[in-house]
């Protein structure tokens, strides 16, 4: 999988930490105070999509009168403290990404999250030195499915895009990676399991965790 690959791209939320599960939780306390019910739906509507894009939607979805700003204040606000004291990495993780290290092959980061709690949760599991670049889709123009991320982050590694390996757990990830030239590794993650074919098909690879790759 990593002949002729000099840099390998992660995302983070679902593909380097197990984190998605708390998503639907907040989004459902957060339309809560609003008196707006939660569709599980929603969650569909949203992958892969910018942090701002994704406060966007919700500002104009459901009338929301709060600023942008002030919605990802508040997001940023619930969350913190999951991603600092209880998000783990995915199984296997760390080992592969030492496993990489001692390759010689670079890493980076392309995520839709807000880069304070990337770094929150990178700090707290001792992730963070794996990576020369972390790149969040509000740095860039549009947010995934489109490339735009993925080849901001090849370009700060100095690697062309087909020789970078970007692991990713969404379809909309997927996507990206893949218009951006370069080949996708999906992985397993709980709260994508009823696309799981949609992401076999869409990758290049598919893997449960990181310890196939060891």
């Amino acid at each position: 999988m990593i002949k002729n690959i000099k840099a390998c791209i992660f995302d983070l939320d679902g593909t380097l930490v197990d984190s998605m599960w708390m998503w639907p939780d907040i989004d459902r306390e957060y339309l809560g105070r609003f008196g707006i019910e939660y569709d599980d739906n929603l969650k569909n509507e949203i992958d892969g999509i910018s942090f701002h894009e994704t406060a966007v939607y919700f500002k104009n979805k459901f009338g929301i009168s709060d600023s942008v700003e002030k919605i990802c204040k508040d997001w940023e606000d619930m969350a913190y403290d999951k991603y600092k004291y209880e998000v783990k990495e995915k199984p296997g993780c760390k080992k592969f990404l030492e496993h990489l290290r001692s390759k010689g092959i670079r890493m980076g980061i392309a995520t839709s999250n807000n880069r304070s709690m990337v770094d929150a949760v990178l700090e707290s599991l001792n992730m963070k030195d794996f990576f020369e670049v972390i790149t969040t889709s509000d740095e860039v123009k549009r947010g995934k499915p489109a490339p735009d991320v993925y080849l901001t982050t090849a370009k700060l590694l100095d690697v062309e895009p087909k020789n970078c390996l970007v692991f990713e757990d969404v379809v909309a990830g997927i996507m990206a990676g893949k218009s951006a030239g370069m080949k996708v590794c999906a992985i397993e993650d709980d709260f994508t399991k009823e696309v799981r074919q949609k992401k076999k098909e869409l990758s290049d690879y598919y893997i449960v965790d990181y310890s196939e790759l060891i």
